[in-house]
């Protein structure tokens, strides 16, 4: 492998690389920013720092020198948006935002990366920049990014790699973009409603959301509270598991929905059943393949599931009534949560305040209609009429009574299988500008990922064709509570015997 190809490389490939000396972390570094200048038009990063990144990079030699063994030690990765950094400016993809810097890491960068004084070294991977997102994690197509890139002269609008016509899909629609491109090997995403899944999707590669509560909220420009949860986003699940191990871990003293579990390595179990998956049960659900279902994603989904079946696997039918209720039900608890956390943003603390106003209730609404942008301002004023007087009991509560029964439909299906498959969106990457002015029709597409993140479940995407356009198709899997390593290992010995998560778009 010359130096040319590092790009070429898996996570675990180059971190095996730098450990053996056969290339170091500031190589590393530079190649990928370099291809990061020549891509500039794919519009996937918000934020380039150099010399932070090659500072990180010098750091992580100097513990590689000393014979330090941690598992991402110099391997460059990049985050989304949404996270707190201290060494790159932290938007949320907003005006509101713009040219901010926080005074700390979010803890999942922390963990990542360099770590932090009262949390001791990180996994030690540099930090290349800050991807693009839809403004504050709303949207499932990364068209509502509202800042310029700063250290680039780039569009604000992400392409699909696979197709620059395309959306990449969102909201972690950068980080997707970038792995796909091969611009990192790997990058955080975060996912409310299945913005780590439909992205990974849309654009071919690997993404997993964890148990909610496995990753730390700490750091992370907050949507929804109750839903949103960090995971990483790379070209494999062996990558994933790598990242998963570093980033999950109790954060009790900083997030209060922390869970108080140890984290664990997800790697060590990558390999088990290496003779196949006998004694897996994957469930079908019958909602996830009516008619509103693309016949080209529907053929690369059965197309993966007879694969499972050659590889042991028994599928077994099996239903979640209330799926056609999750999106109702998530744009009400989502948008009212975004509702009050984005109250915080007034033009009085920090943010964006506008420049002329006439008295304090005139600076309120001059500064955030300057700062927010379309989406983020519908779905604040969605969140608030539902939580207003004599609309809180008749939507809000009615909204979290059915959140409770779709998780109750998940462990009904449980009982019949181990875990669960089927498609991730509806169809493949729709054209930039293709749903219009209609939001409805971003707010569709997510009707295979809402239930499980209104349960709070883990789920992935993994790559597992192409349909209209030679377009890629993510298959979905969604385990149990807890459950993330059987949910990898399915995806890892599908992986084995496929090469689709190996495949990179022309020119890149």
């Amino acid at each position: 492998m010359t130096g040319t190809d590092l790009h070429q490389l898996s996570v675990a490939e180059l971190a095996a690389q730098l450990r053996q000396k056969k290339v170091s972390a500031v190589e590393a570094a530079q190649h990928f920013l370099k291809r990061i200048h020549t891509h500039q038009g794919l519009a996937a990063f918000l934020a380039l720092d150099e010399e932070a990144t090659l500072a990180q990079a010098r750091a992580a030699d100097a513990r590689l020198a000393a014979g330090d063994t941690a598992p991402l030690l110099g391997v460059p990765i990049a985050h989304k948006d949404i996270f707190v950094t201290r060494d790159f400016p932290s938007t949320a993809g907003s005006k509101m935002l713009t040219g901010y810097r926080s005074p700390f890491d979010a803890t999942v960068v922390a963990r990542l990366g360099q770590g932090a004084p009262d949390q001791g070294p990180g996994a030690g991977a540099v930090t290349l920049g800050k991807l693009s997102c839809d403004e504050f994690a709303m949207g499932s197509s990364n068209e509502a990014v509202a800042v310029p890139a700063v250290g680039l002269s780039m569009p604000t609008q992400v392409k699909n790699p696979w197709d620059s016509t395309r959306v990449p899909g969102g909201s972690s629609g950068g980080s997707a973009a970038a792995i796909a491109a091969r611009l990192a090997p790997a990058a955080t995403g975060t996912d409310t409603g299945g913005s780590i899944r439909q992205p990974a999707s849309f654009c071919g590669i690997t993404g997993i959301k964890p148990t909610y509560g496995r990753a730390s909220r700490y750091g992370m420009i907050a949507y929804a509270s109750s839903l949103d949860q960090a995971g990483p986003m790379a070209r494999s699940a062996e990558d994933c598991a790598l990242l998963l191990s570093a980033l999950c871990g109790p954060d009790l003293d900083r997030d209060s929905t922390s869970l108080d579990i140890p984290g664990e390595d997800f790697s060590r179990g990558l390999n088990d059943k290496l003779d196949g998956l006998q004694n897996l049960r994957i469930g079908i659900p019958k909602e996830f393949f009516g008619a509103g279902l693309a016949a080209d994603v529907r053929a690369a989904i059965d197309t993966a599931l007879k694969q499972y079946e050659q590889l042991g696997a028994k599928l077994v039918e099996i239903s979640l009534p209330r799926t056609e209720l999750a999106i109702p039900v998530y744009y009400i608890i989502a948008p009212a949560e975004a509702s009050s956390n984005l109250s915080r943003f007034d033009g009085v603390k920090f943010g964006h305040r506008a420049a002329n106003y006439t008295d304090l209730l005139d600076m309120y609404k001059k500064s955030r209609s300057e700062g927010f942008g379309d989406e983020v301002q519908r779905r604040i004023m969605i969140g608030t009429y539902v939580l207003s007087h004599g609309y809180y009991d008749a939507y809000y509560l009615q909204a979290q009574k059915i959140r409770r029964m779709i998780a109750d439909d998940f462990q009904n299906a449980f009982q019949q299988c181990d875990v669960i498959a089927g498609p991730v969106a509806p169809t493949v990457a729709w054209k930039i500008g293709g749903h219009g002015d209609d939001p409805v029709a971003d707010y569709l597409a997510d009707i295979y990922t809402l239930p499980g993140s209104l349960a709070g479940l883990p789920g992935m995407s993994l790559p597992v064709g192409f349909g209209e356009g030679g377009l890629p198709v993510g298959m979905q899997l969604i385990g149990n509570y807890l459950q993330e390593a059987r949910l990898l290992n399915a995806a890892h010995r599908y992986q084995q015997a496929t090469d689709f998560h190996l495949r990179t778009p022309a020119g890149f």
